[in-house]
């Protein structure tokens, strides 16, 4: 499992260590492992351009000390101080020894430009509200370098505790960072600065819950349902799907589609879709009596396509059973209700249904991911599943949130977020908690939607179909 830890955080953990290390040994640690990456990235350092851009306090230090080691190695390293008279004086003085140099005022921008490899140390972890005036030329430069941008812990200009972006950032190609990721290499908008991340170990002793937590194969592995030689379809969990109307008939079927792929025993369909769910799946179980009359579900999935509808949100809402609530449902459902509910409840609004819900603009929540979807679950008393270019999972009683690592653009397509809304539902009955069924389905869709594109366009019933493979995918 990715681990992802507050600057708060980090910064307690470094003051410890370098209590028991001797002074400057943790920062030639850092540079160390960040020259390492450089000259990885570089191939032949001999003879390269490499451009440090340096702030003050330690950030523009470990630029610094990796500079000198690149210097010593052949590289013609050249910094440009944008606090000369903060700038940290004995990594300056290693640069200096190396054979590196300082620039003169003005040659910045034509430097970076121009150089093979362009070092961003210009703010720290620490930094908050965008890049200062003077820094903005010199990002802007980065991004217009034919060389590689290297970011030293993150990039200059991005939020590490939250993933925003104020203003310009540097677009990194690589970023090194130190002892544990942070919480803005993980999430949107930042981590699309963030390029490839390099974790450099530097010996950070970290408490055991972190701030986010991103699941790999083997997490999701352990997570997803495996049937028993004694296993029947009720003991394997039967989810209900409450979704669909006469105009949304496609949304029943295809949260039918990705329920059937979810692990559980048997799918119920109650909706006014039933002859197109049983067209295309014959195995479902179809009522036309409404959720109570259903017959036995361990969970329920309410909204996709529903319309208007609102009797059957709150007859789903009413049962003793988790309930994902997705789509229509999300703006249906009475939030009291929501609330006072003793089973677990799943909610999984996209950008827009998640600004609607709190009463802000969509800008504020794509801008702000981290921040709504702990939001959400607070004011809820529900597990939130934030969908986007970062998928979150955030429950209502806190603790590390959980960010989905795969996806792919080309599940930003009609449909995909109700197969989403089955598979979850369908985790959910096979006896899944609410933050395990809700990252579980998403690190599988995510990855279904990669399998099933494969750099093309596809359809919501093609992601459905790549399930099995995902799931083998991970299993296997």
């Amino acid at each position: 499992m990715r681990t992802a830890y507050s600057v708060e955080t980090v910064r307690n953990a470094e003051r410890e260590l370098m209590a028991r290390l001797p002074e400057g040994a943790l920062m030639q640690r850092a540079a160390a492992g960040l020259a390492a990456a450089c000259a990885d990235l570089l191939g032949r350092v001999y003879g390269s351009r490499v451009v440090l851009l340096v702030g003050s306090g330690d950030n523009g230090g470990d630029a610094l000390y990796a500079g000198a080691r690149l210097a010593r190695r052949g590289a013609g390293v050249t910094a440009v101080l944008l606090a000369p008279e903060r700038t940290h004086a004995a990594g300056l003085a290693a640069l200096r020894r190396a054979g590196g140099r300082v620039a003169r005022a003005g040659e910045g921008e034509a430097l970076v430009e121009g150089a093979d490899l362009v070092l961003d140390g210009i703010v720290g972890i620490g930094g908050k509200g965008g890049l200062r005036p003077d820094a903005v030329p010199l990002a802007a430069a980065a991004g217009r370098s034919r060389g590689a941008v290297v970011a030293v812990d993150l990039p200059s200009g991005v939020d590490a505790d939250t993933g925003e972006v104020h203003g310009i950032a540097v677009q990194a190609d690589l970023t090194v960072t130190f002892g544990t990721h942070k919480p803005g290499l993980l999430i949107d908008p930042a981590r699309e600065y963030a390029g490839s991340v390099r974790l450099v170990d530097i010996g950070l002793e970290l408490p055991a819950e972190p701030e986010l937590e991103a699941l790999q194969h083997d997490d999701v592995a352990r997570l997803l349902p495996v049937p028993r030689a004694e296993s029947d379809k009720y003991r394997r969990g039967v989810v209900g799907i409450a979704a669909g109307s006469a105009r949304y008939p496609g949304a029943a079927v295809l949260a039918v589609s990705g329920a059937l792929r979810g692990g559980a025993g048997a799918v119920r369909y109650v909706g006014p879709a039933g002859d197109a769910v049983i067209a295309r799946f014959p195995e479902t179980l179809v009522s036309d009596q409404g959720p109570k009359q259903a017959g036995r579900v361990q969970a329920w999935v309410v909204g996709p396509g529903a319309g208007d509808d609102a009797a059957t949100v709150a007859e789903v809402l009413a049962a003793d059973a988790p309930v994902l609530i997705d789509a229509d449902g999300l703006r249906l459902a009475d939030a009291e209700v929501v609330r006072g509910r003793r089973a677990p409840t799943l909610m999984t609004p996209h950008a827009g249904e998640a600004a609607a819900l709190l009463g802000v603009e969509r800008g504020e929540v794509e801008g702000g991911r981290l921040a709504a979807v702990r939001e959400l679950a607070r004011r809820y008393g529900a597990t939130v599943l934030l969908k986007g270019s970062t998928t979150l999972v955030a429950d209502s009683g806190g603790g590390a949130v959980r960010v989905n690592p795969t996806g792919t653009g080309w599940l930003a397509t009609a449909g995909s977020g109700d197969v989403l809304s089955g598979l979850g539902g369908s985790l959910l009955a096979a006896g899944l908690s609410a933050v395990d069924a809700g990252s579980a389905g998403a690190y599988l869709h995510g990855l279904a939607g990669r399998l099933a594109a494969e750099g093309a366009p596809v359809g919501a019933h093609d992601v459905a179909d790549a399930l099995p493979e995902a799931w083998r995918n991970v299993v296997g």
